[in-house]
């Protein structure tokens, strides 16, 4: 990115950062594209693999999104007729709907995963890693 010295210093780190995340979304949605995956259904089976087995509800998975949204119920639809998920009514609160990562939502996710870990080499391959451990503690400061 050229520097531009007439626009504030916060504003050009903003602005900075608004370009990078552009860039590594249209990345993403180009590397999850042949798996007819969205970003965030790539997330939400993230989450739930990262359950173990366990199944989540649709709160715990809106509180783990990176994005947050409010259509996770259409996410978890669509990954539903894929067959990824698999989604019960809990047995001891009627209320609750219990959402789980089926065996083709592994399998799947783990082919996304490859994709997806090349894309993350390729966006970082210029940034060594202390200079990802700077990164992140800088980032972390917000």
């Amino acid at each position: 990115m050229k520097t531009d010295k007439s626009i504030p210093l916060k504003s050009r780190t903003i602005i900075h950062l608004l370009l990078i995340n552009n860039k590594i979304s249209e990345a993403m949605t180009h590397a999850l594209k042949p798996f007819d995956i969205s970003e965030q259904q790539f997330n939400v089976l993230r989450i739930l693999r990262g359950q173990k087995g366990k199944p989540a509800n649709l709160s715990t998975l809106n509180e783990r999104m990176i994005t947050k949204m409010s259509n996770t119920t259409r996410l978890v639809d669509k990954l539903l007729l894929k067959g990824y998920v698999d989604r019960v009514v809990c047995p001891k609160n009627r209320r609750k709907i219990e959402i789980s990562i089926t065996s083709d939502g592994t399998k799947a996710l783990e082919q996304m995963d490859k994709v997806v870990n090349e894309v993350e080499q390729e966006l970082l391959k210029g940034c060594s890693a202390a200079d990802l451990d700077i990164l992140n503690h800088l980032l972390d400061r917000f």
